[in-house]
């Protein structure tokens, strides 16, 4: 009779089925105790110690040299800076006779390996069960996201952290390093590869910087260990809970989730400048699934510039965010995930999909506007200002209008000039300039753009007008000139400054806006910020108008109002 052993089961911590290659008895208060050396046919370990109430299974000459049981119940410690395993449960499935020796040819386990026995010995628990009531513990989990190093100062200190997400068959956790172990693991770590860790202070996740699936979160303390597991057999890849394309509509905004599709259209990676004045990097995919319906998903920085969607690829989308933008809409965050043709059964599904799809298919799109060109907007789905006048709620919009009138009075303020604070000054009596939220005087100030304007709609309602507020970059690229630069004119050159805002009366472009109805003085107001001003591309837009115009009922489908009676 053969029987077969787990192999790479004292390595991975795993111990279904193992050998006894010999005994040590030990006689200690006048009882006498076994020691065992298990071997699962690769390596072999001493230190396994027999319960006493089992002495009974080697008085009867079952447990002996060269059997092969189970161990179905063990608990490990430490005694005399060595790891112990007691042994309080077994069933013997072969015995030496029916075995016939030795199985395979174990080496002995010793301490010169990478991973520490001390590191293997405690029983593998999975990242879904957090072992709250034990101090020593182990999980077998691959690494899917590793962040950057970040900082932080406050009045308590300053420090440093890094964190990492890990997956296995049952869930995933959160793990936290800070200070001296970020040293420490940072560059151990890689994404996408197999470890064993142990150790660490479990907390309560904290649901505002985490969309895992966990209640729970780590935190690697001095005592924690992580080691290369060198065999990943089982641990996924990728744990996503998807979401359907076709029910983003039923989800509230701002809420974490992932989305699976294919990659139907990208746009080219562009650069914007952030309200901080931090210059990032932005590309636009449009996803779509078996159910038809498409949904626009925006990546930033490393993740906008290295995609390629030449190939139209599946892409899995972990830990986006939820956008009103456009109607629906998704956006990275920096712990997002993403997974170009993971190897997944949905994947599968889609690339077979997209593979035999009608080609006449009819797409339904969540996300109403979507740029084309360089700097345009298709005008399908734009609202006209008469619409935008009856929104209650806070919206997302873009539309072609038209400057008719602007306010140069007060378009500019003296701004602090420190990094990132665009807080007005006031001078003081010293001619130095105070920015109250710093709390620091500076000798100058530079000059940042509030410019109200008014535009009008150049599509459906051509009587309708709202007042829009552009600052810094929205009015610089309207204006075409800097807010230092027009600072400058209005105290040396009136003339040439007036010239700036005549130049851009009656000029049409896209206008990517957001509009919000607030309150003053028990007055509900409508409050529209351009946040971009774009070209118009007039060959879209007039293709735009005239599929408008094809789309209207004809007029001898109409009723006749005239018609006489009969």
């Amino acid at each position: 009779m053969s029987v077969k052993l787990t192999q790479g089961a004292i390595e991975s911590s795993f111990s279904p089925a193992f050998q006894n290659i010999c005994e040590f008895p030990t006689a200690k208060e006048g009882h006498t105790r076994y020691r065992l050396n298990l071997s699962d046919g690769v390596h072999c370990l001493s230190c396994f110690l027999l319960a006493t109430h089992l002495n009974h299974l080697r008085e009867a000459e079952l447990l002996e040299p060269n059997c092969v049981c189970v161990l179905k119940k063990t608990v490990s410690s430490s005694l005399a800076s060595r790891r112990v395993v007691a042994v309080l449960d077994l069933d013997v499935l072969l015995t030496a006779a029916e075995t016939g020796g030795k199985i395979g040819n174990p080496a002995q386990l010793t301490g010169e390996r990478k991973t520490s026995v001390a590191g293997l010995i405690p029983s593998l628990l999975q990242p879904s069960d957090p072992p709250a009531s034990r101090c020593r513990w182990t999980i077998r989990a691959r690494v899917t996201v590793k962040s950057h190093i970040r900082t932080w100062s406050n009045s308590r200190g300053e420090g440093k952290f890094f964190s990492f997400d890990v997956v296995d068959q049952s869930g995933e956790i959160r793990i936290l390093a800070f200070n001296k172990q970020v040293d420490k693991f940072f560059p151990r770590l890689e994404q996408n590869q197999v470890y064993l860790i142990s150790n660490g202070s479990l907390k309560v996740a904290n649901k505002q910087f985490t969309s895992l699936n966990n209640d729970y979160e780590i935190a690697l303390s001095p005592m924690s260990r992580i080691a290369p597991c060198h065999d990943g057999r089982g641990v996924p890849s990728l744990r996503c809970l998807f979401v359907p394309i076709a029910q983003l509509e039923d989800k509230e905004p701002d809420t974490i989730l992932d989305v699976i599709g294919v990659c139907e259209e990208a746009e080219d990676a562009v650069h914007i400048t952030s309200k901080a004045g931090e210059q990032l990097t932005k590309r636009a995919l449009t996803l779509i699934d078996c159910s038809g319906k498409t949904v626009t998903l925006t990546l930033w920085g490393e993740q906008a510039q290295m995609f390629d969607a030449s190939r139209h690829p599946v892409v899995a989308i972990k830990g986006a965010r939820l956008s009103t933008f456009d109607g629906r809409s998704l956006s990275a965050l920096c712990s997002t995930t993403l997974t170009v043709d993971p190897d997944i059964p949905e994947a599968s599904a889609l690339r077979a999909w997209s593979v035999t799809r009608p080609p006449a298919l009819v797409c339904v799109i969540l996300s109403r506007v979507r740029p084309v060109g360089v700097g345009g907007f298709h005008a399908a789905g734009v609202p006209t200002l008469s619409l935008v006048r009856v929104w209650v709620q806070a919206e997302d919009f873009s539309c072609v209008a038209t400057v008719i009138a602007s306010y140069k009075e007060n378009c500019l303020y003296q701004a602090c000039p420190g990094e990132s604070c665009y807080k007005k000054v006031c001078q003081l009596d010293d001619g130095r300039y105070r920015c109250d939220k710093c709390g620091t005087d500076y000798p100058n100030f530079e000059y940042r753009f509030m410019l109200p304007v008014s535009a009008r709609v150049n599509l459906a309602d051509f009587g309708h007008s709202v007042w829009a507020t552009c600052f810094q970059e929205a009015a610089e690229t309207l204006l075409g000139i800097s807010a230092d630069q027009l600072g400058h004119l209005k105290e040396t050159d009136e003339k040439a400054f007036n010239k700036v805002f005549r130049k851009i009366q009656y000029t049409t472009h896209v206008f990517r806006s957001r509009v919000k109805l607030q309150r003053y003085d028990d007055e509900y107001r409508l409050k529209v910020t351009v946040m971009e001003v774009l070209p118009v591309d007039h060959q879209a837009y007039c293709r735009r108008l005239l599929d408008n115009i094809r789309s209207l009922p004809r007029a001898d489908s109409r009723p006749s109002l005239g018609a006489a009676p009969p």
